[in-house]
């Protein structure tokens, strides 16, 4: 079967005609509807085709393991194919035979291995034509293909009509949903779904619990994946390897490599051993972590176990190289790696290029970069990006604007970090209007009408709110498609500038001493739906004491506590820099107090203690009793001490 795909749709007859006679002996009421309704077809090379499309939508549904579907997707995966599939069910629709949502959803599932999601979509939407109601099945594909394109509105809009309809999620559903809010952080709708898939009488799987436990450790919740990890083991849900793999690569990118080594005896207990997966990760952390000795030893050790490096694994060593400045032995293991078959991927290339970006051979990283673009497939945004950001690290801000000229002609789109080294790059050479212009680029994109278009009428979009409720609208209507459309439209506008772009610009105003632009870009960015970060608050901070404004950086930092956002260690130091620098080590003092105590690990009657201490002008007591808490946490930092005794220093030394 997997021939046909290959051979030209003229010459698919001769190998069905050896194909179907075996199928059709069995003279199933299918068959038997599949030669009845292509019987009166006057094209004979199109009958036989046509028959076999006919046969699937009947059959489809009959099919009960996965390669068998695999097969018929990868058979129709051609525009002939699929034209002719659409043939096939106007044919049953006028002979008056049943359609059921397993025949539509074999087109679907074609559409989606052929990576045309639009197209699946519409399909979805036509269902209704052939009178066929969606099942659990095919709200299944269709949410993994919207959730795979980001397009979480949708998706749960779509699970919203589902519940209304006479489909009932199935543990499926739940495990794609619950995937889809981990991947935008909303981990309580995440195990709210989990409780009410139980309630629904729907037992999580070891699927799952998998779907969250990746969810947390790709937002660094890595404690509370390990407690959940934990409770599936205590409800009798057993681990996979693949469990063991995501827990694993969780601690170690969330460089805690000592504590996912500690979890190998666990996984050997249950039955398992390290595949390459588990050595990728292990592997990486310890190149992240700069303990390249222990990364080649464990490269060496999986190479004695007998398992064979890939080319991530490969790419990952590569990087390694280039860290520590090897990158004559990093261009070594690309050749050892085309060596050994593998054929290097653009991340591959990526890494060596920001290795000669890193050392200064910037002539060497522009020279691999075209000689790489010759490739199309090795070409990609990221690689413009490296070279961007090394040509601004060296002052080479024309040559870096000069590449992001060329990005579009060459096909690959500038990413939000694109734009953020560019920017970047203008604010250090003090071009800030340049900058903030490119800033609006940015938002506007490639339609700069669509978002004036969207804010007009009757039914206006102004917000992500507003926009859920059109989606639902639409998905309800049963336009899936034009719901699917808008998204990706909105999606393909513009670059949406993050919180490290808006960061990167209140740092190039305030080092210009433009403190207004600064602020009202601050402003500017909330009313975009963007929620500010401790560095936006601490740039502001530093900006408006450069400029004699404390009134306002104590503003700044009050707007910063009733927004949930806690002052971190650097946002603090800034403060007390600039308090001491004015005289005022008491206040600098207390707002180190309110510091500590916004911290879980240390006792606020302890801190109440030393408050007191300080009250009565017993500063050795302060100091050491903070010392001691501080070794006692294992958290000892330098830097606010160095703040506050060279406050007392000055203070000292004005009197």
């Amino acid at each position: 079967m997997l021939l046909w795909k290959r051979v030209h749709f003229h010459n698919a007859s001769g190998l069905l005609t050896r194909f179907l006679p075996r199928r059709l002996q069995h003279h199933s009421s299918a068959d038997a509807d599949a030669v009845a309704v292509t019987r009166d077809l006057p094209n004979r090379n199109r009958r036989l085709p046509l028959r076999f499309c006919v046969w699937v939508a009947l059959k489809f549904e009959s099919l009960v393991d996965q390669h068998s579907r695999n097969e018929v997707s990868c058979t129709l995966a051609t525009k002939e194919w699929c034209s002719l599939y659409w043939d096939a069910l106007q044919l049953l629709k006028k002979y008056g035979i049943f359609i059921s949502s397993e025949s539509v959803r074999a087109l679907i599932r074609t559409y989606s291995y052929m990576g045309l999601a639009e197209e699946a979509i519409q399909c979805f939407d036509r269902m209704s034509e052939f009178d066929c109601e969606p099942d659990a099945h095919a709200y299944n594909t269709i949410l993994k293909i919207v959730l795979k394109k980001d397009l979480f509105v949708l998706a749960f809009s779509l699970y919203n009509v589902m519940l209304r309809s006479n489909s009932l999620p199935d543990d499926h559903t739940y495990t794609l949903l619950i995937g889809g809010f981990c991947k935008i952080g909303n981990f309580n709708a995440a195990l709210e779904m989990l409780d009410d898939m139980s309630k629904r009488g729907v037992l999580p799987d070891v699927k799952t619990y998998t779907a969250i436990i990746y969810g947390l450790c790709q937002w660094k919740k890595v404690d509370e994946a390990f407690r959940l990890f934990n409770t599936m083991k205590e409800n009798g849900c057993l681990p996979t390897l693949r469990c063991y793999n995501v827990l694993i690569d969780g601690f170690c990118k969330n460089r805690r490599t000592d504590e996912a080594l500690s979890l190998l005896s666990l996984l050997r207990i249950d039955g398992f051993a390290l595949n390459l997966q588990s050595y990728c990760s292990l592997i990486n952390s310890f190149i992240h972590a700069k303990r390249y000795s222990e990364a080649y030893v464990w490269y060496t050790k999986m190479f004695k176990r007998g398992i064979v490096p890939d080319v991530t694994l490969y790419a990952i060593m590569i990087r390694g190289l280039s860290e520590e400045g090897k990158v004559g032995e990093a261009v070594k293991m690309l050749d050892e790696m085309i060596g050994m078959g593998l054929v290097p991927d653009a991340y591959c290339y990526n890494t060596l290029i920001k290795g000669f970006c890193d050392i200064g051979r910037l002539d060497q990283a522009r020279s691999l970069q075209l000689e790489v673009s010759k490739d199309e497939q090795f070409h990609n945004a990221y690689t413009c990006t490296i070279l961007i950001c090394g040509m601004c690290r060296n002052g080479m801000v024309g040559e870096a604007r000069e590449i992001f000229n060329q990005m579009e002609k060459l096909g690959c789109l500038p990413s939000v970090v694109t734009f953020s080294a560019l920017m970047h790059g203008l604010c250090k050479a003090r071009r800030i209007e340049e900058a903030h212009l490119l800033l609006h680029e940015m938002e506007i994109g490639r339609s700069p009408s669509l978002f004036f278009r969207l804010s007009q009428g009757s039914d206006r979009v102004f917000d992500s709110v507003s926009l859920q409720k059109k989606v639902e609208q639409m998905c309800e209507a049963g336009e899936v498609l034009n719901a699917y459309k808008l998204l990706k439209q909105l999606a393909g506008s513009g670059v949406v500038p993050n919180i490290i772009t808006y960061n990167i610009l209140i740092n190039g105003f305030c080092k210009t001493g433009n403190i207004n632009a600064a602020i009202k870009l601050f402003k500017e960015l909330q009313l975009k739906g963007i929620s500010p970060d401790s560095i936006t608050y601490g740039t502001l901070v530093d900006g408006l004491y450069r400029a004699n404004r404390e009134d306002d950086a104590f503003k700044i930092r009050e707007h910063m506590l009733k927004h949930g956002c806690q002052p971190g260690l650097s946002n603090s130091n800034a403060h007390m820099s600039w308090l001491n620098k004015k005289g005022k080590v008491s206040m600098a003092f207390n707002l180190y107090f309110e510091y500590l105590k916004s911290l879980p690990r240390w006792d606020n009657d302890s801190i109440n203690v030393l408050e007191n201490h300080f009250i009565r002008g017993n500063v050795k007591e302060v100091i050491r009793g903070l010392l001691e808490m501080d070794f006692k946490c294992r958290d000892f930092n330098l830097a606010p001490y160095t703040i506050l005794i060279t406050g007392f220093c000055m203070v000292k030394k004005s009197r």
